[in-house]
């Protein structure tokens, strides 16, 4: 990053292809839509692109490309104002073994129970457990993005984590 902050625009496309991956993962588990979840990485890369010269260089880069990217994705909602309840995607690869379908099936449905009770919580719970449980960021790098402290993330992730799992009881006491 600090050859492109610096003019070597050649360099951005090995950014996008170390970071695109995991900026759509992040994305994706925050809106189930993939068409916008590919253009929001997009819009990122803009955005690095555009404001490259900002980058100090002193803190870590991808704390400092996930925070364009909460930006990106709250200007996204912020503007069109959509509803994130996007039916959950519907499963496709199935094992043509008899004895792993049971296994397979009991996977799937705890799977959708826990895609569920993601979209129930807050935005601000889901994108605390997306950093830290799918993107398996670090407390102290997730404090970077939101902007708090090491000690405030353990407590938002150990909360949104109750939260996850009273929202997750629910839905499994009702199937």
């Amino acid at each position: 990053m600090l050859k492109v902050r610096d003019g070597d625009l050649d360099k951005m496309s090995l950014l996008f292809e170390r970071y695109k991956k995991p900026l759509y993962g992040f994305f994706y588990h925050l809106n189930r839509d993939q068409d916008l979840s590919e253009d929001l990485v997009q819009t990122v890369f803009y955005r690095i692109l555009k404001y490259r010269t900002r980058f100090r260089g002193d803190g870590d880069f991808r704390s400092w490309m996930f925070h364009i990217a909460r930006n990106v994705s709250h200007d996204h909602y912020r503007k069109n104002k959509l509803k994130k309840d996007d039916p959950l995607e519907a499963w496709q690869d199935r094992l043509e073994d008899g004895d792993n379908r049971s296994a397979e099936w009991q996977q799937r449905e705890e799977n959708e129970l826990l895609s569920r009770a993601l979209e129930q919580l807050s935005e601000d719970k889901r994108e605390v457990l997306l950093l830290s449980k799918f993107q398996e960021k670090k407390y102290k790098e997730i404090g970077e993005i939101l902007g708090c402290t090491e000690g405030t993330v353990k407590v938002k992730v150990f909360r949104a984590l109750q939260e996850l799992k009273e929202v997750y009881q629910k839905l499994e006491a009702r199937y």
